[in-house]
């Protein structure tokens, strides 16, 4: 599950929001509050949220797990949980906005500017002073929704992080972003100045040279920032083993030096596994609490869907997609910058498209451009990730016992332990949900079967 993020730094790495939502972020979690991975949840064949579902023992004690159910007191939490979290991914998206404009109608953005201008003529060290006050401002701003996100995973046992390691994380998360920041707005800005006219379209190709670097080196540099990991052959050489024969019949090369166990029960209660990274990087990663939380088996197929990440090619086809959605967005950038400066340049003490106080105005515009295109992005997710699924349950048929319903249980316990919201309104699903909701997925675990039909499987044959 992922809080309500800086919604500063995922507008001005729009691009990385396109590139990799599905790829830097963990792929396999359980709840979409501001956007998460693997369990989006959906009202199929559940009873309507203002009816109470069955009780449910243990999902191991079940000779059949064909919905997704919750007891009385996790049902009553998840809602709660959830319903909390899509109020504070719109508030989140509102907010931003409401600071941005009002960074700039109150002139800060200028003198942010002015400051930066008195502190050196030479342009790149104006960026260096500018950028970062701007970014930590609006971030600052935004803090309080995020101290209320943390709290919330606290009080429903999502999260056991204290809140020293909160906020060593949140500084480090602004080091990280600032410093990304600096480097695209230096080359979006030295773009400009060398054509004002056509600067979305030059700008397009180094932006998408540094969002590569970045997709390589995200896994090696960053991710080990904020949590710790080692290689899964460690303590869990047995899985290691059952991997490698998912991987043979994949045809998938995941050497064992590339799956990796993350300690992430010192921060979470969450169960989670994701693939990342690219070429040399590229790696899957299983999170220790889904080992201690589910079954081997289960384990073995989040990891084939996982897997289906990689022998579908969603990491390259995500970034081509990103690439394409990327020239879009500088081009529906510039024409918002000249619309909004022709309209209040004077307003906001903007001389032009090339002013650094013009970074607001952008930011601004990523602001509205990334809320829109939520549902579009999301769309494409789900599409991945309902193919990763089929691909899972592909892989894992014939070496996995009951694979199908081995594949339900793993859906069961994802939405149990990381209270996903059993009943989310359609639009919610629309917006939000970057993977198909849970139930969805439960059902198709049991509906899908080629094999009794004599048909072939669509990935795996």
């Amino acid at each position: 599950m992922r809080p309500p993020a800086s919604r500063t730094k995922f507008a001005l790495l729009l691009c990385v929001h396109f590139f990799f939502f599905s790829f830097l972020s963990p792929r396999i979690a359980a709840n979409p509050r501001p956007p998460s991975p693997m369990t989006r949840q959906s009202s199929a064949q559940l009873p309507p949220s203002t009816q109470i579902p069955p009780l449910v023992a243990s999902t191991s004690d079940q000779a059949k797990t064909e919905q997704y159910t919750l007891s009385h007191d996790k049902y009553e939490k998840a809602v709660a949980y959830s319903r909390a979290g899509y109020t504070l991914y719109f508030l989140s998206y509102i907010l931003g906005g409401i600071f941005l404009f009002l960074i700039l109608r109150l002139g800060i953005a200028a003198r942010l500017r002015d400051i930066a201008e008195s502190a050196s003529q030479i342009r790149w060290v104006q960026g260096v002073v500018f950028v970062p006050s701007l970014l930590l401002l609006v971030d600052v701003l935004d803090l309080p929704v995020r101290l209320y996100w943390h709290q919330l995973s606290l009080h429903y046992d999502q999260s056991v992080q204290g809140w020293g390691s909160w906020f060593w994380d949140w500084t480090k998360e602004e080091i990280v972003g600032i410093v990304i920041g600096i480097v695209l707005v230096l080359i979006l800005f030295a773009v400009m100045r060398y054509s004002p006219r056509r600067w979305w379209l030059l700008s397009w190709l180094p932006l998408v040279f540094v969002l590569l670097v970045l997709t390589v080196i995200w896994p090696v540099v960053i991710e080990p920032l904020f949590n710790k990991f080692e290689p899964l052959s460690h303590q869990h050489p047995g899985l290691v083993a059952s991997i490698e024969k998912l991987t043979k019949r994949a045809g998938v090369p995941v050497p064992p030096e590339r799956m990796f166990l993350e300690l992430a029960s010192k921060k979470t209660n969450a169960i989670n596994a994701y693939v990342t990274g690219i070429g040399a990087s590229k790696r899957v990663v299983v999170w220790d609490t889904l080992i201690q939380k589910t079954s081997n088996d289960e384990t073995l197929f989040v990891v084939g869907h996982e897997l289906g990440h990689y022998a579908l090619g969603h990491v390259v086809k995500g970034f081509l997609a990103g690439a394409a959605a990327l020239l879009v967005a500088l081009y529906l950038l510039f024409r918002g910058l000249y619309w909004a400066l022709d309209r209040w340049d004077h307003e906001w003490k903007i001389s032009g498209a090339e002013d650094w106080a013009s970074l607001a105005v952008l930011l601004l515009l990523l602001q509205v451009l990334l809320f829109f295109s939520s549902p579009a992005i999301n769309w494409f997710s789900r599409a991945q990730e309902h193919a990763a699924d089929v691909y899972g349950l592909e892989v894992t048929h014939g070496l996995i016992p009951n694979s199908s319903e081995v594949a339900a249980r793993a859906f069961q316990a994802l939405g149990e332990l990381d209270l996903s919201d059993p009943n989310p309104p359609p639009f919610i699903t629309f917006w939000l949900y970057s993977h198909p909701p849970v139930a969805e997925r439960l059902v198709f675990a049991h509906t899908y079967d080629p094999w009794s039909k004599g048909q072939k499987p669509k990935y795996v044959q």
